[in-house]
């Protein structure tokens, strides 16, 4: 029986299209003309695959939005599913649990079998694709379940496409592109969007174990053009690397691409919270964080590498004496030594260890955790001496690129699979662990993550399994005995292995530095759904202005979680600032839900996002951001917000605790120069 292309107009002919596939299910003619399958999923939309030409479209809400596409993967072998000759094309189909139905294309070729599989739901507007290449030769450096040169959106407006960092080192940015001036790719996800409806197509890995993915989006019109969403993306300033991705061989004789969800959805924002979920329900590693959003202090912000124990004990005595509001939903709070907490050591963690121990005392006396910090996977030493608890030289443990080792961002990559850099990891958490510590800060973590000429393992050949191996290595040596929060690190790869991810690179007191945080936040809000909770890094008020500092602490609440970083063992204007924002229950409430803001307008380019919304029951949150020298007024509707119309809404803001009255048909924001407000408004319902 075959199966023509037809666009349904009813989801009950998108039923009996279902039907007649599991009535023939089963193997299907090869090779005939027209041959078509039609896969069926979601509110009318379905894959449309034709059997003669090995390519498919994806009709979208009965419209035809990815045409021609096609499989295609390159390594020891190339091999496509595009095109007719000397391939056969067959298909299968099965249920595989509840209202999920997995179809399998196999294209023939030399002796090579490629499938490529179909996730689709009953109840969901998107799919899931992956590809497989089983035979003799089968191992690839690139894969790609989806490549085309035919997406249309034909939304008008704002059309954007959202291109995503690989981590969050080194300042980099998220931007949100006009689609028509779009070239790029993309690390793990992107997202082709219409700021004006919020309408937007998702595509993007869900599995970051075995490749590092990408995906390339390329204008050919106004509303058109061309992606390919595949494994084995190695860029030299995206992903740091300077050789090409490892082979990956599954078994001697397969290999299997990352799994990509595609789909399209009503709202963009959505779509890719669906995305982050899909993201977390797969991992498995640390356990969940159960308890209160942390909120703490951290001495990068402003001590830096001048911390000492004497410093650290004043800092505890100002949150115990001089800010006692300042605390979790559950009363804690966390005191962080950063880098150069080495200060306080002599003759390494097996020598004069005694003012460490006297910091952690002190801290816990006063009823506050201790905090640490540490890179496991960096040697800023950079000459060859032996590893801490290891019989290995550092040397030995140096990963390799083209013959030499790799250095970024001033330190000397460790090869995650080698014994040494194993041992080392269990040295310095288990004491680091034994000496009370709760929380860690681990940083440098994309180093683990770099491709490598020749792992010591030989069974890992990427980077991404390398990263897989040192952060299991990592949580085994914590045993759920710590809070982990993760600095500079992958921004997908690292959910399983850290309850807590800083959402972008270091920021500090200045306008100009919350605006580049809420680039990150902005664009990649999301991500407080991958991980327990994301963060703006320190806040930092030092000699700022009220409305900066004002801006900075927003910048935080508006991420989901609040780390201060003044030097607080000295008495300054950042004290005064400390005592009275820090100490807001109206703005603490805010992040106690841990979660961050979605932006209410993501058309800023590379830039900050402006405005932010958080709806949470009876009540919304509304946060406004001007980065500028000027006073900037916001002009919005209530239906924008979400809000369903009413003659007036009541507004509280927050930071200043004035009260304001908006009516139905507009909402003016005032903003002063580098300031920011936080609304409350309620009661409210939303959509």
């Amino acid at each position: 029986m075959l199966i023509r292309p037809l666009v349904p107009t009813h989801r009950f002919f998108m039923f009996i299209v279902l039907l007649c596939l599991k009535i023939t299910a089963g193997a299907m003619p090869a090779g005939k003309r027209d041959s078509v399958i039609t896969m069926p999923f979601g509110e009318n939309n379905m894959i449309v695959y034709s059997l003669t030409t090995g390519t498919y479209d994806v009709v979208f809400s009965g419209k035809k939005t990815i045409a021609g596409a096609f499989a295609v993967c390159s390594g020891k072998t190339e091999m496509t599913s595009a095109g007719a000759a000397l391939r056969t094309h067959s298909f299968s189909t099965r249920t595989i649990h509840d209202r999920v139905s997995r179809y399998i294309i196999e294209t023939v070729r030399n002796g090579l079998r490629m499938q490529q599989v179909f996730d689709v739901y009953g109840s969901r507007n998107y799919f899931l694709t992956t590809m497989r290449v089983i035979g003799r030769g089968a191992a690839a450096s690139y894969m790609s379940p989806l490549t085309t040169d035919s997406v249309v959106v034909d939304e008008k407006g704002d059309n954007r496409a959202l291109s995503v960092p690989f981590d969050n080192d080194m300042w980099a940015r998220f931007n949100a592109q006009p689609i028509q001036h779009a070239n790029f790719t993309s690390s793990e996800v992107t997202a082709i969007y219409n700021n004006d409806t919020y309408k937007g197509l998702i595509i993007g890995s869900v599995d970051q174990q075995v490749w590092k993915s990408g995906i390339t989006v390329k204008a050919n019109g106004v509303n058109s053009f061309s992606i390919s969403a595949f494994g084995g993306f190695a860029d030299s300033t995206i992903t740091h690397d300077k050789i090409r991705h490892g082979l990956v061989t599954t078994t001697d004789t397969s290999c299997v691409s990352p799994m990509m969800m595609v789909g399209m959805f009503t709202d963009w924002r959505k779509g890719m919270e669906q995305y982050a979920r899909d993201n977390h329900s797969r991992a498995q590693g640390i356990f969940n964080w159960k308890k209160a959003t942390p909120v703490g202090w951290n001495s990068w912000g402003a001590i830096q590498n001048k911390i000492t124990l004497d410093k650290a004990k004043r800092v505890i005595d100002f949150f115990a004496d001089s800010c006692k509001g300042y605390r979790s939903a559950n009363g804690q709070l966390y005191i962080d030594l950063d880098s150069f907490w080495d200060n306080m050591v002599k003759g390494g963690l097996d020598g004069d260890v005694s003012e460490l121990k006297q910091f952690v005392a002190y801290c816990k006396s006063k009823g506050f955790k201790p905090g640490i910090y540490w890179a496991p996977f960096t040697d800023w030493g950079k000459h060859d001496r032996k590893m801490e608890g290891s019989a290995y030289t550092y040397a030995q443990a140096w990963l390799k690129q083209n013959g030499k080792p790799v250095e970024v961002d001033g330190a000397l990559a460790l090869d995650a699979t080698h014994p040494g850099t194993k041992a080392r990891i269990n040295y310095y958490l288990t004491h680091l662990k034994n000496l009370g510590f709760e929380m860690i800060k681990i940083d440098f973590l994309g180093h683990g993550a770099l491709e490598c000429d020749r792992f010591y393992d030989p069974a890992i050949t990427t980077g991404m399994q390398a990263y897989k191996v040192g952060m299991q290595c990592v949580t085994k040596a914590l045993d759920n005995k710590m809070l982990v929060y993760a600095a500079i690190s992958p921004t997908m790869a690292t959910a399983p292995y850290v309850h807590m991810r800083r959402i972008a690179c270091d920021a500090f007191s200045a306008i100009d530095n919350t605006e580049y945080t809420l680039n990150s936040t902005g664009y990649g809000w999301w991500q407080s759904l991958l991980y327990n909770f994301v963060d703006a890094d320190h806040v930092v008020f030092n000699h700022e202005s009220e409305g900066a500092n004002r801006a900075r602490l927003a910048s935080a609440l508006v991420t989901g979680t609040l780390i201060a970083g003044d030097d607080f063992s000295s008495y300054g204007p950042w004290s005064n600032a400390a005592k009275h924002l820090l100490q807001n229950k109206e703005l603490l409430k805010v992040i106690k839900d841990g979660r961050s803001f979605r932006p209410i307008e993501a058309n800023t380019g590379n830039k900050g996002v402006e405005l932010f919304i958080k709806a949470d029951y009876d009540k919304v949150y509304l946060a406004a951001f001007n980065y500028s020298n000027t006073p900037r007024t916001y002009t919005l509707s209530p239906a924008r917000l979400g809000v369903l119309s009413r003659a007036q809404v009541t507004a509280a803001e927050l930071l200043s605790g004035t009260v304001e009255n908006w009516q139905q048909d507009s909402i003016h924001i005032n903003v002063p120069p580098s300031d920011a407000k936080i609304y409350l408004i309620r009661p409210a319902r939303t959509k």
